[in-house]
């Protein structure tokens, strides 16, 4: 062992001799005098100091160590990772950034705001260029609806056309009908019947709407039929999801067979029946289109449209449309 530590730590030779000529001192030496104890209280001083460093934070209790290990010191936190002109750099450059979009996007509206204001000034003077439209275009007034229903000239009459919807579908080849053929345009109305026309009170309650339909039925009533289908198609036209709808497509039909234009008519009742087959009034065209077809002779479409009739609306056929539907089925012979 004492070799080990003269190999290991070579200035402890001086110290081992010291001490082994200390324990090997004879008895009476431990009653000598003071000076041999502070020699002996000097030696174990150097003693513990040697096995300080020998053992470093060895047993506190008999070698408390007088200098601790030394300490890991932990790394700052916070440091910038790039010098403080760079960042300002960086910042500068995302703000040049920003401020180029914005210029850009400045520009674009500034650029858009003048092509609205160009459109507008056209659409302005085209407007004003127009003259604004009256009569049964506009319907704001009573007077305006009864000019435009009796032909008056200042007042042009609307173009109709026949809806898409009356093309035959694949289901019902045989409820087509030849294209209408336009009607001739009324003659000028007499003072007497622009007379009777104004006569008929037009209602005036809070569904404009219906209002404009029961006006049409007051003078398809009074068998003024051109006024009533003018008056009809203002309100289909104007209106085109109201509830009176299916009714005044029927009645508009019923304008055309009364008035003897039994081709318009067809049109008019086949488009009701196709737009919606369980509207008010779809029983009530499909058997007026039956009685059209049977005005233009044609048996076949007259047959084909009433068995279409018991089958889709066999309740009216038994009910409310049962007087109507014999009367047809007797004056057509169908196989």
């Amino acid at each position: 062992m004492t070799r080990l530590l003269r190999g290991a730590y070579p200035g402890l030779g001086p110290v081992l001799a010291t001490l082994a000529l200390a324990l090997a001192a004879p008895a009476h030496a431990q009653s000598a005098s003071g000076s041999t104890d502070a020699r002996l209280r000097a030696i174990e001083a150097e003693v513990k100091a040697l096995q300080r460093q020998v053992f470093p934070g060895g047993d506190s209790k008999y070698f408390p160590p007088q200098v601790q290990p030394g300490q890991t010191t932990a790394p700052l936190t916070g440091t910038p990772a790039t010098t403080p002109v760079a960042d300002l750099l960086t910042r500068m450059d995302s703000v040049e950034a920003q401020l180029a979009r914005l210029t850009a996007q400045g520009e674009e509206n500034a650029n858009r705001l003048a092509k609205l204001e160009a459109r507008f000034a056209a659409s302005s003077a085209e407007t004003s260029a127009t003259p604004a439209a009256t009569g049964s275009e506009s319907g704001a007034t009573t007077s305006n609806n009864l000019a435009a229903m009796t032909g008056g000239a200042a007042t042009p009459k609307p173009a109709t056309t026949t809806p898409a919807s009356t093309t035959p579908t694949a289901t019902a080849p045989a409820l087509t009908t030849k294209p209408a053929t336009p009607a001739p345009k009324p003659a000028a109305a007499s003072s007497s019947r622009v007379a009777a026309v104004k006569a008929i009170e037009k209602p005036s309650t809070s569904d404009a709407g219906d209002d404009e339909y029961s006006y049409g039925f007051r003078l398809w009533d009074a068998k003024f039929y051109p006024e009533a289908q003018q008056q009809l198609k203002l309100f289909l036209q104007k209106y085109p999801k109201h509830s009176r709808v299916s009714y005044a497509r029927n009645l508009l039909g019923r304008a055309y067979l009364d008035e003897g234009n039994p081709r318009e008519a067809a049109s008019w009742f086949l488009q009701n029946y196709q737009a919606n087959k369980r509207g008010d009034r779809a029983p009530d065209s499909l058997l007026n289109l039956a009685e059209a077809m049977r005005q233009l002779k044609d048996t076949t479409r007259s047959c084909v449209a009433l068995a279409q009739f018991s089958d889709d609306y066999a309740s009216e056929a038994t009910g409310r449309l049962k007087s109507q539907y014999d009367t047809i089925r007797s004056a057509v012979k169908c196989n």
